[in-house]
Order: structure tokens, then C-alpha cells, then sequence
């Protein structure tokens, strides 16, 4: 058991390494991001220390420029996976520092707003990211780090894909996700009230 977990880090540290250099290939590094976020799906809550050790090139790696800020929409969704498979790891803890944090959480809502556009490929990541906020609760680091703002914005997102025809799953899991804000505020602001009731009306 031992010689698995510590061969499981070894793969880990370097898929994270590999991902330090990413390829220039989108399908590549397609391929391995989708290696790293499966990898990632493994580890669990409260890792050893040799696991956060291992964890840490790709810790590193996801929040550089060149991947988080990606021009290819499949890539930002795939690393976004990524890195939600980070944060739910380190939870109730933040990996990334909150301003990083709150940049990650806005590039999760500008592809939540683009869902109707996007590939099979990001769509079906898209849910499993939303899905995995509604059940680890990642949506209340958003309070812990103050983002009104953001919140409201996640409120109108939400409220918007929910008048279209989606999955059952985006539609629970958006739920689900307002229902925790809402229920972990202890202040629910003028402009999340106003977004609420402005959206009454129009189911």
C-alpha cells in the first residue's frame, strides 16, 4: 500500500512537472490536463504531507498565465477543472491566494455565462466543475473572501441559464449553490435582494 501511494505521488509530482512546460499542442495538452485533473480526482481531502509535496508543481503550474488565461476555451475549462479538483482537496482552505482566488472564481462564471457556446468537451466539464461546488460547498469561499460582487453576478448567471432549457443536473446543482449562499450569509445585500426579486417576475 505504501509502494502505490507513494508511486501514485510520483505520477502526480511529475504530470504536475510535465504541466510546469506545458506542450505547445492543443491537443496535448488537452490530453494532459485531462491526466492530471483524473489524478486529482483521487487525492483526498487533508493529504499527507508527502501528497502536498507531490501536489505542488501542479499547485503551481495551473495558475500561470499561460494556462489560466489560455486563448483556447476547452483548455481555460479543462485547467478551471483542474483547479477546482485543487480546491476541493484543500478545502475548507484556500490553495491560492484570495485575489487568485477570486480571478479563478470569475473565470468559472464568465464560462458558466458561455455554456450555450461551448464544445461537448467543455459543457460536460462545465457541469462535473458545478457539481462538484455544489457538493464540497466551494461556493462559500466566495463569502469567506468578501466577493459581493461576484456573488450577485453567480445570482444573475444562474437565475439566467435557469430560464433555459439545461440538465436537470445544471439546473439542481445551480440550486443547490444559491441555496448555500443564501442560507451562509449573514447579510444578504441590496443587489442580491434586487437581482432575486427582479427575476420573480419573469418565471
Amino acid at each position: 500500500m505504501i509502494a502505490f501511494d507513494r508511486e501514485f505521488e510520483k505520477e502526480i509530482k511529475e504530470a504536475g512537472n510535465t504541466l510546469l512546460n506545458p506542450p505547445s499542442s492543443i491537443d496535448d495538452l488537452l490530453t494532459l490536463l485531462d491526466k492530471v485533473e483524473n489524478l486529482l480526482a483521487y487525492v483526498e481531502q487533508e493529504p499527507s504531507k508527502s501528497m502536498q509535496d507531490a501536489l505542488l508543481p501542479s499547485v503551481k503550474a495551473l495558475i500561470t498565465n499561460k494556462l489560466l488565461r489560455h486563448a483556447e476555451m476547452d483548455v481555460k475549462v479543462s485547467v478551471l477543472s483542474c483547479l477546482i479538483e485543487i480546491t476541493r482537496i484543500t478545502a475548507p482552505n484556500a490553495p491560492y491566494k484570495d485575489e487568485q482566488m477570486k480571478e479563478i472564481f470569475q473565470l468559472i462564471l464568465a464560462a458558466f455565462e458561455n455554456m450555450s457556446h461551448m464544445s461537448t468537451r467543455s459543457y460536460k466539464k462545465l457541469v462535473s466543475i458545478l457539481d462538484t461546488i455544489a457538493k464540497v460547498k466551494l461556493c462559500l469561499v466566495m463569502l469567506d473572501l468578501k466577493c459581493d460582487a461576484l456573488v450577485v453576478e453567480m445570482f444573475q448567471s444562474f437565475l439566467k441559464i435557469i430560464r433555459s432549457n439545461y440538465q436537470p443536473a445544471v439546473l439542481s446543482a445551480m440550486e443547490t449553490i444559491m441555496n448555500l449562499v443564501i442560507d451562509e450569509s449573514e447579510d444578504i445585500s441590496l443587489d442580491l435582494l434586487s437581482s432575486l426579486f427582479a427575476n420573480v417576475y419573469l418565471f
